[in-house]
């Protein structure tokens, strides 16, 4: 069973509707009691680094996600603020993320970019896996996928990336540490290259 979170941000339905029709089970958990069978959990986000983590904090869920994945081991796809909730903390805010990957979320640097509309970076892009991973399982090819987002994550440890994405040279874009996953951008947006990556998180 794959719990995804649904603390008031992110399309949990989208979610949810991917894994009925790839007939995989998925819950979506409002509350801690809703976590106790889940082999996999999806934290999803949208919106500001400190909006979300209040959300997540008045959830309830907070404390629960902490057991579940720092001292159970369960699997864990971060997406999007998702992803860099991940962090110890972001630019974009001044809250303390979960910090169950080591690293910091930065502004993406508006002066190395030629393309018109700068920042937020929205639309279609390549990403391209520097490792082997079962994350990108059939993906290590010519995958493109929906971002829309102004930061990124910087890892401390380089053997966290996984995958990385050229705006005005390569940021990281996808990242995993032990039974932690984070992508930025949306797989639920993304078609077939979302379905494909949110099938291979089921079958971690």
């Amino acid at each position: 069973m794959i719990a995804i979170i649904d603390y008031g941000l992110g399309n949990v339905k989208a979610f949810a509707n991917v894994y009925y029709r790839l007939n995989i089970p998925a819950v979506i958990v409002k509350q801690p009691d809703d976590l106790k069978a889940v082999k996999k959990i999806i934290l999803p986000g949208v919106g500001s680094f400190d909006h979300a983590m209040q959300m997540l904090d008045k959830s309830g869920l907070r404390h629960a996600l902490d057991e579940f994945v720092l001292h159970r081991n369960v699997p864990v796809l971060g997406i999007c603020v998702g992803m860099q909730m991940l962090a110890h903390s972001s630019e974009e805010g001044v809250l303390p993320g979960l910090g169950w990957i080591d690293g910091k979320v930065k502004k993406m640097n508006p002066t190395r970019l030629t393309h018109s509309t700068h920042l937020p970076h929205m639309g279609w892009n390549d990403v391209r896996p520097v490792k082997k991973n079962k994350l990108f399982k059939e993906l290590e090819q010519s995958a493109r996928f929906y971002f829309l987002h102004s930061y990124y994550f910087q890892v401390q440890n380089e053997n966290d990336v996984i995958a990385v994405t050229d705006y005005g040279g390569l940021f990281t874009c996808a990242i995993n540490a032990k039974n932690i996953y984070g992508v930025q951008f949306h797989p639920e947006k993304s078609h077939q290259y979302g379905i494909q990556l949110l099938k291979n998180f089921a079958e971690l």
